[in-house]
């Protein structure tokens, strides 16, 4: 990995990103690869203070890193499943840093229950933060980006969006969580075509299995999947590279950390 610096003339010098989910992570990891870029990056989630969440990390916390090692970072706490509160966050990220160029759909909510057993009330909150929040928030952004003839759009997926193969074996109750990063995939990759000639790119960056809090407590990593842990920096340099790479041809992407890099000829950096 390369040396973990702030070059505050890099290639992303001048632009303005909005990561979502960044107060741990995946999203503090991309918000902090951004920001060694030179980006200027407002990120956002439901946990700004110690004691706000039994998990650790903060966007305080994730503000602090990236300022410490010479960064720009702002930090907005918002509720995303709430539709005011999506048109606040962007509105105060504007307002802060100026118009967004880089959106990074990162937050998710996650319950594994089993259908006959889902609870209408989580259901619509997952597909709220998970689906109709990046549908949303790419809205928002999208009239700026379009008259600057210039954005780029990453949503973060997950395997489970790929249709369960057999022989079947007992699910663990992913199927809603399944539904929602396929719709995800599917929305990246159409708004993709709609937007290509106005230079804007969407893609996906689908993260496979990561040591992060979130996974964490749902027990997602054990004797029988720990080899398939992948670093942090694998996420964060792929959606930098997807984040900064040329519209006409890094677009309507779906892809995962490793392979992705093997083909840009490219090495995760370390983070500061």
């Amino acid at each position: 990995m390369s040396e973990a610096r702030i070059n505050p003339e890099g290639p992303l010098k001048g632009r303005v990103a909005l990561v979502t989910g960044a107060s741990r992570g995946i999203g503090e990891s991309i918000a902090a690869r951004l920001a060694m870029e030179g980006t200027k990056v407002v990120v956002s989630a439901r946990t700004a203070e110690s004691g706000e969440s039994r998990l650790p990390g903060t966007l305080h916390d994730t503000v602090e890193r990236i300022k410490r090692a010479g960064g720009h970072a702002a930090f907005i706490k918002a509720d995303l499943a709430q539709a005011s509160e999506r048109e606040r966050l962007v509105e105060e990220a504007e307002a802060t840093f100026g118009p967004i160029d880089i959106l990074i759909n990162n937050a998710a909510i996650t319950y594994f229950i089993p259908v006959e057993e889902f609870p209408e009330k989580r259901f619509k909150l997952m597909m709220e933060v998970q689906v109709y929040a990046p549908f949303h928030l790419s809205q928002l952004v999208l009239p700026g980006m379009r008259a600057r003839k210039q954005g780029w759009i990453v949503n973060i997926s997950s395997p489970a969006g790929i249709h369960p193969q057999k022989p079947y074996r007992g699910g663990r109750g992913g199927t809603v969580y399944g539904m929602c990063k396929a719709a995800l995939e599917r929305f990246s990759t159409g708004l993709a075509s709609e937007v290509y000639d106005d230079g804007i790119a969407v893609n996906v960056v689908s993260p496979g299995l990561v040591d992060t809090p979130g996974v964490a407590v749902h027990g997602l990593i054990n004797e029988a999947t720990k080899d398939r842990v992948q670093p942090i920096e694998f996420i964060s340099e792929a959606v930098y590279q997807l984040a900064s790479g040329d519209p006409k041809t890094l677009t309507g992407r779906v892809d995962y950390a490793e392979p992705l890099l093997k083909e840009l000829g490219v090495k995760p950096s370390e983070l500061v």
